[in-house]
């Protein structure tokens, strides 16, 4: 049998929790990490239906893009819809976890999934996030460089874009006298010593530092190890916000709008205006988007697929390219795919269940 703890770890390395907005409340809300797991229900939403759809399809756990607590609650009276849900899971042991913004910031999630729905190509993160990722430069003997740097491989370290194991070293000399008390891997209590060492330099990312450190210290043949740490401002192109990439073909006006409406399953799209020019590149954000419009624009983007825009943000499109809403459960609806994919490869000791709950609190109405 598989425990909970399990699927947690799985979609935390997919998406790691460190990589959720402030606001967010992303991992696991109700539940106890050591049940065994009897099935999983994919939802985009954890409501009272889902939580009783669970129940019905001998489903323990339901994992949900969107978390049913934001906020801290301070009581449990079923007052609220989320109260509600909260209640009727714990009475029923049905685990509750949300994999949200961190799977919308990362290669491969939500909004590379919304990608691959309209066939783009050469797809990349569209605002990558700076401030995620640190460096670490350790001095070690020539001889252990090579098992030192494989215990950081194996930890996360050393991964730049589409490359991993990538490090940097340079030669030296290293100089210590061991002092009293000291168990020196190399020389004599007392006698200055002089090693030939490296300098080696890996980047990893910060959520990662404690494992690193700890992975170091138990591959170092040194019982003090000189090391040093350092936070880094690079853009990280493997976390950020929304994706950008480009058709395989130039659309034209209501082609365009044809092709996204069929693609995306979609009743209907708000949109600017049509511009004359093709639509070739083409930027995504799942859910509310809004705040990347500029950098959709500074990176080429002849169309913005995102959610949620008011009335007077359409007009921060002025003619540069055009905005097309397309309903906030509707471009993220996919994401539930995207989930039970993930798992059913990893897992086949339970099963893995779409819901059938339509979650989307937004009707539209067409005349007859």
């Amino acid at each position: 049998m598989t425990q909970l703890r399990e699927l947690t770890f799985l979609l935390e390395s997919l998406a790691p929790t460190a990589y959720q907005e402030s606001y967010d409340n992303s991992g696991l809300i109700v539940g106890d990490p050591t049940a065994e797991i009897t099935g999983v229900l994919v939802s985009l939403d954890a409501t009272e239906a889902v939580v009783d759809e669970a129940i019905a399809k001998g489903c323990n756990v339901v994992v949900s893009h969107h978390p049913i607590v934001f906020k801290g609650l301070k009581k449990l009276t079923g007052k609220t819809y989320v109260e509600r849900t909260v209640i009727k899971a714990i009475k029923n042991d049905v685990a509750l976890y949300a994999i949200h913004t961190n799977l919308d910031n990362v290669v491969g999630g939500v909004n590379f999934m919304i990608a691959e729905k309209l066939g783009l190509q050469n797809v990349r993160i569209l605002a990558p996030k700076t401030g995620v990722m640190s460096k670490l430069a350790v001095f070690v003997p020539v001889d252990s460089t090579q098992t030192l740097l494989n215990a950081l491989y194996e930890t996360g370290a050393g991964k730049i874009g589409n490359y991993d194991h990538c490090s940097f070293r340079t030669q030296g000399t290293g100089t210590f006298r061991p002092l009293d008390g000291a168990n020196p891997a190399i020389g004599s209590v007392g006698d200055d010593e002089s090693v030939t060492e490296h300098r080696v330099e890996v980047v990893f990312p910060s959520y990662l530092e404690s494992a690193m450190v700890a992975a170091m210290r138990q591959a170092h043949p040194y019982e003090s190890v000189a090391y040093d740490l350092y936070s880094l401002n690079n853009q990280n192109q493997t976390v950020g916000a929304g994706a950008i990439g480009d058709l395989p073909a130039p659309m034209y006006g209501r082609e365009w709008l044809r092709y996204l409406k069929y693609q995306m399953s979609l009743s209907v799209i708000r949109h600017t205006d049509l511009l004359d020019t093709p639509v070739r590149r083409v930027a995504v954000c799942g859910g509310s988007g809004g705040f990347l419009l500029n950098d959709a624009i500074r990176a080429g983007a002849d169309v913005f697929v995102t959610a949620d825009y008011k009335y007077h943000e359409f007009f921060d499109a002025d003619n540069r390219l055009t905005i097309c809403d397309i309903g906030h459960y509707e471009s993220e609806i996919f994401t539930k795919d995207l989930i039970q994919k993930h798992l059913l490869e990893n897992f086949s000791t339970f099963a893995v269940i779409l819901s059938e709950s339509v979650t989307n609190p937004v009707n539209y109405f067409f005349n007859d």
